[in-house]
């Protein structure tokens, strides 16, 4: 009989194949979404499938009665609904930001009409902009519309915020600077490319252009250089990413800057960019002064929004689910919206 030995070499690489056999990678799929030969193919890979929990609605509420804001006081966002209807929405509220802390992460016990919290100034304002978004964005958001849930899905604090890049502080020395850029950072897909475009780009809806292809036949005609570009390019690796899409789900293969033969959603794309710059803008970077130093970035600015914000990976956040509808206080209503 002949006993065959196994060296550790051997042994070491069968193990090994046996291991990697284990973490295949599935195959992707791939959509053909154009011509055939044009490049115009969406890709998706079931690896990285998100799975998308929704809460489900609670029962309608009576809409006759008193309304809110005459009854209890310091109702200044929701008090156009009936009593009923106000009680449901704010049970859904909890459901949907502090499942774990309740009514107390924004409201004082004692005493429910205080502002002396700053998480209940923070959740009206939040409720304004969502009124906001469903009455004047629906070139982006449709009638499908948004919730609390929509970004925080169950969490106080939105999984998907940033904050100014601190990276480049003080890094200015006789080795040169950066520019936020060769740190491989998961906003700009590990790329070279900054990793802090948002700063730039998300914060002012009169803020620099993000095209940065010229519409001129001549060379160097445009106003954008090459630092404008790679902001411009690693903004779009974000919204790759926060969609889960390659760059032909907005864009035509033949020709990027087109907007003739580019995909309706590129349209929508660009009404979100403007919405998410009016939103940081106008609601979110304000409330700065009222957030403690924890709730700050590194360098004291407010958390702010982009695209994985709403999107979370998924090309309609949480898969397109309508839940705005089932909630009448969040949809476009007459009541003041001044902070």
């Amino acid at each position: 009989m002949t006993i065959m030995k196994t060296t550790p070499v051997i042994l070491a690489a069968t193990l090994g194949t046996m291991l990697l056999a284990g973490c295949e990678r599935p195959p992707v799929d791939s959509e053909q979404v154009g011509y055939r030969g044009t490049a115009m193919v969406q890709v998706n890979n079931p690896r990285l499938a998100t799975e998308i929990v929704v809460p489900e609605a609670a029962p309608p509420a009576p809409q006759a009665g008193p309304k809110a804001g005459d009854i209890y006081q310091n109702v200044q966002v929701l008090g156009d609904l009936s009593i009923a209807e106000f009680t449901r929405t704010m049970a859904a509220i909890t459901e949907w930001v502090s499942p774990e802390e309740g009514c107390n992460y924004c409201h004082i016990p004692t005493n429910l009409a205080s502002d002396d919290i700053y998480t209940k100034v923070v959740s009206r304002r939040m409720l304004q902009m969502t009124r906001n978004i469903n009455s004047e964005w629906t070139d982006h958001v449709a009638d499908t519309g948004v919730t609390c849930y929509t970004c925080h899905a169950g969490k106080p604090v939105p999984e998907y915020i940033w904050f100014t890049d601190a990276s480049e502080e003080g890094a200015s020395n006789f080795a040169g600077n950066r520019n936020g850029q060769n740190i491989a950072a998961p906003s700009a897909g590990y790329s070279s490319l900054p990793g802090d475009p948002f700063t730039a780009l998300l914060t002012e809806q009169d803020g620099p252009s993000i095209r940065v292809l010229s519409t001129d036949w001549a060379p160097g005609s445009g106003e954008a250089n090459i630092m404008d570009t790679e902001h411009t390019y690693a903004l779009m690796m974000h919204m790759s990413g926060a969609l889960g899409v390659n760059c032909t789900y907005c864009h035509n293969s033949n020709n990027f800057a087109d907007w003739g033969t580019g995909r309706t959603q590129r349209v929508t794309a660009w009404h979100g960019i403007n919405m998410v710059q009016y939103l940081n803008e106008d609601y979110l970077i304000p409330l700065g002064p009222v957030y403690p130093d924890n709730r700050l970035g590194p360098l004291g600015d407010a958390p702010k929004a982009y695209c994985s914000t709403c999107h979370a990976g998924l090309p309609k956040p949480l898969g397109g689910a309508k839940m705005a509808a089932d909630y009448p206080g969040l949809l476009p209503q007459s009541a003041p919206q001044s902070q």
